[in-house]
């Protein structure tokens, strides 16, 4: 029997942009599907993990103080979600954050990046980057 999630994210956009937002978003991230939609909520799940968008109060904000993080299996998936999350008014971040056309927070980051960690050159190689470039990250653990 498959475990219920205890924990759901919900987002909260500026008026009546929620099911907007979960259908971009189901668009762009691998495993990820419309689960039910109501004028107030969009449920949406990405790789088992559901997500509410909310139609909420003009008056709030996203920040950067939160933020949804994509382990990407290599470049070619780091530059897919980049641009896909990018496009429509997006802005780039620092090492490997940005935020898309909505104001949500992201963190693409390849998963080889968790195992370089280790290497100061290379922490110092993906603070100088705004979208994380693996093979130079790769040149930094070497040098």
């Amino acid at each position: 029997m498959a475990q219920q999630q205890k924990l759901t994210t919900f987002l909260w956009f500026k008026g009546e942009l929620a099911e907007e937002a979960a259908r971009f978003y189901v668009s762009v991230l691998p495993d990820a599907r419309v689960v039910s939609s109501s004028p107030m909520a969009t449920t949406f799940e990405v790789a088992g993990t559901r997500l509410v968008a909310l139609n909420g109060n003009p008056g709030q904000a996203f920040t950067e103080a939160m933020s949804i993080l994509i382990e990407c299996e290599d470049q070619n998936e780091v530059d897919r979600l980049w641009s896909a999350l990018t496009a429509g008014g997006g802005q780039p971040g620092q090492c490997g954050w940005l935020k898309d056309r909505y104001g949500v927070s992201w963190q693409v980051i390849p998963r080889r990046l968790t195992a370089l960690m280790g290497n100061p050159a290379v922490v110092q190689a993906m603070m100088k980057m705004s979208k994380i470039d693996v093979a130079e990250l790769e040149r930094a653990n070497r040098a």
